[in-house]
């Protein structure tokens, strides 16, 4: 357990040092990012409202695909017609 407790540590200070001389992958894109607390909350949230944005559009689509002559939208346009013709 101390073992990989001591593996976050080591991962996380790659995070937050700001050495631009220091190697890995992950280090560049975490010191842009948490540069500072307000670059940080603003990344979270944009990618909070992408994601949700994201994912609103996808279930949409499905749903919309899978119930397809069944909601209102599809079906107005017959009962406008009927009440014209009832007139």
């Amino acid at each position: 357990m101390a073992g990989m407790l001591g593996n976050v540590y080591k991962y996380a200070s790659l995070c937050t040092e700001v050495d631009d001389t220091a190697t890995g992958l992950l280090t560049p894109g975490c010191s842009a990012i948490l540069r500072s607390n307000t670059t940080m909350l603003f990344t979270v949230f944009g990618a909070a409202f992408g994601m949700q944005l994201a994912f609103d559009t996808g279930s949409e689509k499905v749903w919309n695909g899978l119930n397809k002559g069944r909601q209102w939208k599809d079906i107005k346009q017959r009962y406008m017609e009927a009440a014209e013709d009832d007139e």
